[in-house]
């Protein structure tokens, strides 16, 4: 199981870290990828856009399902990782280094709500039984 320990994650399967500019890069998790399979599309954000926590800001789809990527926390679009667009199957080489969009939180205390890496591991096993 590939669950960096430095890293919160939701449970709809995004992980989110905070970066020194205090912004949260946010990504799907290996278990995600390994769910859906090869990753043919991936749909961003659109930049400057703001979106609530656990409201669906992204589409990412495989050979198997199109599956809706989740806000981990309430905020603005920063950045987005236009090269997925041409590459999606970056997502599936490296979930945690394939980041999809960087978002502003606009209360960082949400951040510390999503699930720690011990937690999210009971999730995913929780629902593998």
């Amino acid at each position: 199981m590939n669950v960096p320990p430095a890293l919160r994650y939701s449970d709809t399967h995004e992980w989110a870290r905070l970066e020194g500019d205090g912004t949260v890069s946010v990504g799907i998790t290996w278990h995600a990828q390994d769910r859906l399979g090869d990753l043919v599309y991936i749909e961003v954000p659109p930049l400057g856009k703001s979106f609530e926590k656990g409201q669906a800001c992204a589409v990412v789809e495989s050979v198997k399902a199109a599956s809706d990527i989740y806000a981990p926390v309430s905020g603005q679009i920063e950045a987005v990782n236009a090269e997925l667009a041409s590459s999606p199957e970056k997502v599936n080489e490296d979930a945690y280094a394939a980041w999809m969009f960087r978002i502003r939180p606009s209360d960082p205390g949400q951040l510390g709500s999503l699930l720690s890496a011990a937690d999210y591991e009971k999730l995913i096993v929780a629902e593998d039984h």
